[in-house]
């Protein structure tokens, strides 16, 4: 049965309704299948009836006289009527089928009489496995129908997800959320991965622009700890929906956004993941709820509180964009990491097909607070104040040393205002985009916050 759950799954990843089957004649299988009749234009091209015609060749006899058959979900009639056919000494199911099931949930052809050969049946092998299987196939055919059908909102784009297919190192599933009463309406993408009983949430928070693409070296690693992985896009990037006009940004309206979607997930035990936007924003956050954060793993960004100048790195980030607002991001990425391959590269650029999906890329850059009545320097000075006095998890920080933008003179300032923490880890050779070297990292995270809170940060 293990055998035949592996033949669901493949016509599952296929699109197919994921049942599968295999025949065995004295201990040794010949025959396998799986679901293939839309791929195949074929109603009769179920899994049982695939897995007899290829152990019918292998035999070189229509005739299955000493042959059993496992198949994950009860037999249609159909099939049941082809393995009465091939008169299988045995037929052993999974789950039942109480819609179309012809061994005994609808109606037992395998216990008529007067038929003129009779096969065993049992029922119930894995019925667990085999249903989870079924379940999780048709949870997600109606998630994706609930996405597909989701409007969007005549002022905003949504990235088709054909640019989506098949991107290096990013596997997981997408979710959504479209009610939250900031986003009016618009569809926000994150990931969700690991338990959600784990003992630490890592919240990813990436910055411009990039999306949670950024933290696909580092997921693994937290996941692979038995810990939970949330990665917001957040509006305007990567699989969210985007804005048309850049005045749609703003600073509090994005902070409001994600201070929404943890109260939604009902997160705890998170540690705050954070680069660029990421922590300008994201550091803004654990004063609201402070006994939901266990720690802060801080990654060239800043807190931009308006009375204090803004970086020269910075500033000429901004001139640059203001000057070129098409600029590549691909190259970017290139330029900022050269060992990341083309097909890497390219990935950041998905989210933005054209002009009009890039508002938030033009947006970002003059939103960053500036001076003191700017929207989100007070909140940014309130949030300096309690993580120099009131803030009481544990803290780590980690600086690609090349970046020019928000590099070690800038997270050193920072440094100084989170209470407790410790001296950055160094990357020497990264940039900007520390978390394409993101392996290290995560492990020296995943033994930090899992110590004792006294213990000196990794080097």
């Amino acid at each position: 049965m293990a055998l035949a759950l592996a033949q669901a799954r493949r016509a599952g990843d296929l699109g197919e309704v994921p049942v599968g089957a295999v025949v065995v004649h004295r201990g040794k299988v010949i025959g396998r299948g799986h679901n293939a009749p839309i791929s195949g234009h074929d109603p009769s091209a179920h899994a049982e009836i695939m897995a007899l015609c290829e152990a019918a060749t292998a035999l070189e006899n229509y005739r299955l006289d000493d042959c059993e058959l496992f198949v994950t979900l009860e037999p249609c009639a159909m099939c049941a009527g082809a393995m009465l056919h091939a008169r299988l000494k045995r037929v052993v199911f999974g789950a039942l089928e109480p819609k179309m099931g012809a061994a005994g949930s609808v109606v037992d052809l395998f216990s008529i009489a007067e038929l003129n050969h009779q096969t065993q049946v049992q029922g119930g092998v894995m019925a667990a496995e085999c249903a989870a299987v079924l379940q999780d196939f048709f949870r997600e055919k109606r998630q994706s129908t609930k996405r597909d059908s989701q409007p969007v909102r005549d002022d905003a784009l949504r990235t088709p997800a054909s640019r989506f297919n098949d991107l290096p190192g990013y596997p997981w599933q997408a979710h959504y959320v479209s009610d939250l009463p900031s986003l009016q309406g618009l569809r926000l993408h994150y990931l969700d991965e690991g338990p959600q009983d784990a003992p630490l949430t890592w919240l990813c928070l990436h910055g411009n622009p990039t999306w949670s693409y950024l933290y696909r070296r580092m997921i693994p690693v937290f996941l692979a700890a038995g810990h939970r992985v949330i990665a917001p896009d957040m509006i305007g990037f990567g699989k969210s929906d985007k804005p048309k006009k850049d005045a749609a940004h703003s600073f509090s309206w994005h902070r409001q956004v994600l201070l929404d979607l943890i109260q939604r997930l009902g997160l705890h035990n998170i540690v705050l993941t954070v680069q660029d936007w990421g922590g300008l924003l994201g550091l803004t956050l654990p004063m609201e709820a402070p006994e939901n954060y266990a720690g802060l793993l801080v990654m060239n960004t800043t807190l931009a509180t308006g009375d204090v100048p803004l970086s020269p790195g910075f500033l000429a980030w901004r001139e640059m964009c203001a000057k070129q607002p098409d600029f590549d991001v691909a190259r970017l990425m290139q330029r900022s990491n050269p060992t990341m391959s083309a097909e890497e590269c390219a990935a950041y650029n998905a989210p933005f097909p054209d002009r009009g999906h890039r508002a938030a890329l033009r947006a970002f850059p003059p939103m960053v607070p500036d001076h003191l009545d700017a929207d989100g320097a007070a909140i940014s000075r309130q949030a300096r104040e309690f993580l120099q006095h009131d803030w009481q998890g544990q803290s780590l920080m980690a600086v690609g040393v090349q970046d020019p933008v928000l590099g070690l003179p800038v997270m050193q300032a920072l440094h100084a205002m989170i209470r407790g923490c410790p001296e950055p880890m160094r990357v020497e050779s990264a940039g900007h985009f520390v978390q394409q070297q993101g392996e290290g990292i995560a492990h020296a995270a995943v033994r930090y916050f899992q110590a004792p809170k006294l213990e000196s940060a990794p080097n």
